[in-house]
């Protein structure tokens, strides 16, 4: 049986979600941000005998299937998708759930990275008194350093308006490290904030700068804050150079992350 899930249903999503809470770092997100009753969110829960055992959730144009039993069957949620009216759909979650969703789009661009996770401190670096956590006076001079970026250019442009929602809204945080003329030169981000683990994104030194080690410095400050939290740390990447600095301070690769997008 398919349904609706409903704010009496939040308990047992986010248990059930919990299990893989890096894998489900958007879906949990999404849940604990906005629950079960705005318009750009839908979640559907699938049940045998009373008991929950996949989830499918809509934000806006993306839609996150997830279950845990290698023999559960996809269909139900598969129509869903198809007979969405959304346009410009996107299906993304772990690649072993994804491979049941190639078909569902006539016509589809899939994009594949490796998906990292962190839970221990153990490699990384104790000098990170350089780094800085960004407030909202920030605000202007972040985007602006991100924006201009050129493997950035894909993506689109963060506002001012957004950078600073994010913060008052404890959805993520900004590292970053200045050079003598207080220009940024290196920083580090998260985004998609939970109660249990974050995403790292937007990680980046100003050409000239590089091979410096400011990264590694910015993520070690970063990573160090949330584990003692208690969080995980996530992240994506498909950049060998990126996945070594990663790797070198503790991000283990736990799957692929596959993106199925509508043509």
């Amino acid at each position: 049986m398919i349904r609706k899930l409903e704010e009496k249903d939040r308990k047992e999503t986010l248990e059930f979600l919990s299990v893989e809470p890096s894998i489900n770092l958007f879906a949990i997100g999404d849940i604990e941000s906005f629950g079960f009753d705005e318009d750009f969110q839908e979640i559907w829960g699938h049940f045998d005998n009373n008991n929950l055992t996949g989830v499918l959730l809509r934000y806006h144009q993306n839609f996150i299937p997830y279950w845990q039993r290698n023999d559960f069957n996809p269909n139900e949620f598969i129509d869903i998708i198809k007979n969405s009216p959304v346009k410009n759909r996107m299906i993304s979650g772990k690649k072993s759930i994804l491979e049941n969703f190639k078909k569902v789009f006539d016509n589809y661009i899939k994009r594949e990275t490796y998906f990292c996770e962190l839970k221990k401190a153990e490699n990384l670096l104790e000098d990170t008194s350089e780094v800085r956590l960004a407030e909202i006076s920030d605000k202007y001079r972040i985007p602006e350093f991100i924006n201009n970026i050129e493997e950035f250019n894909h993506s689109p442009n963060i506002t001012p308006e957004q950078f600073e929602k994010k913060l008052i809204t404890n959805s993520g945080k900004s590292y970053y490290i200045e050079n003598s003329k207080s220009e940024i030169v290196s920083i580090a981000q998260t985004t998609a904030e939970n109660s249990m683990s974050a995403m790292v994104v937007g990680v980046a030194t100003r050409p000239d700068c590089r091979r410096n080690g400011l990264v590694s410095k910015c993520m070690s400050k970063l990573c160090m804050d949330y584990i003692q939290e208690g969080k995980t740390l996530c992240l994506f990447y498909d950049n060998p150079e990126a996945g070594k600095i990663y790797r070198r301070i503790g991000f283990k690769e736990i799957e692929k992350w596959t993106m199925i997008t509508e043509k």
